[in-house]
């Protein structure tokens, strides 16, 4: 990982246009080649970034970097006074451990991903990519690969994850095209907006039906 804590400026265009202003900032280059721009606060979430897979050009004369995705988006890094540039190889993350029930909920869509969408089966659960495992690969009805990414709560944070999952998997000429699907207990709505935005299905299971128990909940029919 490269971390650089600089006086920029920053300006995106893409979908919409925006414009930082100077500041002193904290730049984050990943190995899988996302670059996230951050200020002294705001807890995780960046001010702006790009998700690989990108392309970085360094103008080391003109100090500015230029991000450029598949899509035509570009993020540009004008740096003024970089005050640490530094390097650290940080090794292989095991991920996130999933608590009892999330493990639970992801065995249990594995033992009938028709319960996700119809016509699904498994290929292979935790199916590797170079930035971590894919919960669930599936088939659907016309052999397309789908990815499923299952959470207990779905939340902005496990879409990305999943669009990282999808620009990896959607690089080998065996698997691709490759689909995603977001599953939750319960997705918050703006998880869904992004996810639809997408073009990630989303869907939202009960687990005690998942498990066998009839819901508490009243239905009318």
């Amino acid at each position: 990982m490269r971390l650089v804590v600089a006086e920029c400026t920053v300006d995106y265009d893409g979908r919409l246009q925006a414009h930082l202003p100077a500041a002193t900032r904290l730049v984050m280059v990943k190995a899988d080649g996302c670059v996230a721009v951050h200020a002294d606060g705001g807890a995780y979430k960046p001010l702006n970034w790009m998700n690989a897979p990108n392309r970085l050009v360094e103008d080391r004369d003109a100090g500015v970097w230029t991000v450029t995705s598949p899509k035509g988006e570009v993020l540009t890094i004008t740096f003024h006074d970089v005050i640490s540039d530094s390097n650290h190889e940080m090794g292989n993350d095991p991920g996130l451990q999933k608590d009892g029930v999330e493990a639970h909920l992801q065995k249990l869509l594995a033992d009938d991903p028709t319960t996700i969408q119809p016509g699904l089966r498994l290929v292979r659960r935790e199916y590797p990519t170079d930035i971590g495992p894919v919960d669930l690969m599936c088939r659907d009805d016309d052999g397309i690969a789908v990815a499923i990414e299952v959470k207990r709560r779905g939340e902005i944070d496990g879409v990305e994850q999943l669009t990282r999952y999808l620009d990896f998997l959607n690089r080998d000429p065996m698997l691709r095209p490759v689909r995603g699907v977001f599953v939750a207990q319960e997705i918050k709505p703006q998880a869904k907006v992004l996810a639809s935005d997408r073009e990630i299905d989303w869907v939202e299971v009960d687990y005690d039906e998942l498990r066998g128990i009839e819901s508490p909940n009243l239905k009318l029919f």
